[in-house]
């Protein structure tokens, strides 16, 4: 099938994955139209015109789109964790009234509040919200979201988790899902020692996630309120000996985790907020991706990643939602990757490349985020005919659709 017209067609292709990109650097093809099989990969990229002569020449359906419109590879959120029950907005409120995150924490509140209501909601009440979410995001051009348990805390609650993201990817929402297990996000109450519940999530959920297939990610928050880097880096140690991929949450309120991430060669490390200039040299030519997650800034009320240096230095950025109840409540984006440009003075390619191919590598997918020959055929087109304006207007710049492997999925 052949797509287009498009105004503009952004590929993203032939741009290096880590380091400073400039505008210039970005590929954009007027009047262009796109050309994907029967499997949803892309067979050809080019002037419509072109493409057009040689589908009909071929019998080759045509999908004709008849306003302006920029094409853009499908983006990719790469950390959420779209998958909870209940609200934080006491949380929110306190946080507002002049309460840091650790202190809500400490109280028994954060985290805790939302693991008690999404050990309680039956799979099919969690399946219904997840999916319900999920819909938003395709909605807003994205095709690819990781997605996290971690607000289970115990096996039965953690498989529940995991089971409701492999039952939605089995849906076909139009939007591709990896899951990671998260089980590692702090330690419940029923816990006393750190080390007595990271054995428990390796023998009694890991094992069970690794048989049934639920994920080959895990994730894990180091911080003051949950996990050290010593318990953390046996833990690590752990879980790749099984076979599993690891990122990890590091940096977000004390610098005391992306030396470990790099050390084990996590696939991200993500948050990043009090990295210092010791931690931007080990990330700088690192293979871990720096996950800029600006909703956590925003709904904390904290600084954000300091992704311009982390840039200069030779990092991979990408940038993702983070999208949960508690410490990042608002998703969307474009909207948070436009606010962190504006603070972190990225060019509009560093924010493109951070949203769609250099997001997707932190998943370790290859075959996604950018538009040519031979990957998936996967894109958002945005109502406009300029691509500046993608970012300018952020969430008032709506998507017109989405395709997921050359199919229609989301049309507003």
């Amino acid at each position: 099938m052949l797509l287009g017209p498009f105004t503009q067609l952004l590929t993203l292709r032939n741009m290096p994955l880590r380091g400073a990109l400039s505008d210039e650097q970005l590929e954009v093809i007027p009047y262009a139209g796109v050309m994907c099989d029967e499997e949803g990969y892309i067979t050809a990229v080019g002037a419509y015109n072109d493409l057009q002569a040689h589908a009909l020449q071929k019998g080759i359906k045509i999908q004709t789109l008849v306003e302006p419109l920029v094409l853009l590879p499908g983006l990719v959120d790469c950390h959420t964790h779209t998958c909870f029950a209940g609200t934080r907005a006491q949380d929110f409120a306190m946080r507002m009234a002049g309460k840091s995150y650790l202190d809500i924490a400490r109280a028994g509140g954060g985290i805790m509040n939302t693991v008690r209501a999404t050990r309680k909601i039956s799979p099919e009440t969690l399946k219904e919200l997840t999916r319900t979410r999920l819909l938003r995001h395709a909605q807003e051009g994205i095709t690819t979201c990781e997605v996290k348990s971690g607000y289970g805390l115990t096996a039965e609650s953690e498989l529940k988790m995991l089971q409701v993201i492999a039952d939605l990817q089995q849906e076909g929402l139009g939007i591709d899902l990896v899951s990671t297990c998260l089980a590692a996000h702090i330690r419940p109450p029923e816990f006393t020692e750190q080390l007595f519940y990271l054995d428990y999530v390796l023998t009694e959920i890991l094992t069970e996630v690794k048989y049934k297939k639920l994920s080959n990610r895990v994730d894990i928050f180091v911080e003051q309120t949950a996990f050290d880097t010593d318990n953390a880096r046996y833990f690590l140690q752990k879980v790749q000996a099984m076979g599993f991929d690891i990122t990890v949450h590091a940096d977000q309120f004390s610098p005391i985790a992306s030396k470990l991430a790099v050390d084990m060669k996590a696939k991200s490390a993500d948050h990043l907020e009090h990295s210092t200039e010791v931690e931007i040299a080990y990330l700088a030519h690192a293979e871990t991706v720096a996950v800029a997650l600006p909703g956590a800034s925003l709904g904390v009320g904290d600084k954000f990643m300091p992704a311009r240096k982390l840039l200069d230095a030779g990092a991979i950025l990408a940038i993702a939602t983070d999208y949960n109840p508690g410490s990042a409540p608002m998703g969307n984006l474009l909207l948070q990757a436009s606010i962190l440009a504006m603070y972190e003075k990225l060019s509009s390619a560093e924010v493109f490349a951070g949203i769609t191919y250099r997001a997707a590598h932190a998943l370790g997918l290859q075959d996604r985020g950018v538009i040519e020959v031979g990957k998936r055929a996967d894109f958002a087109a945005f109502r406009t005919d300029d691509y500046r304006n993608i970012l300018y207007q952020a969430a008032n710049n709506k998507v017109y659709a989405t395709w997921s492997k050359g199919v229609m999925r989301q049309k507003a």
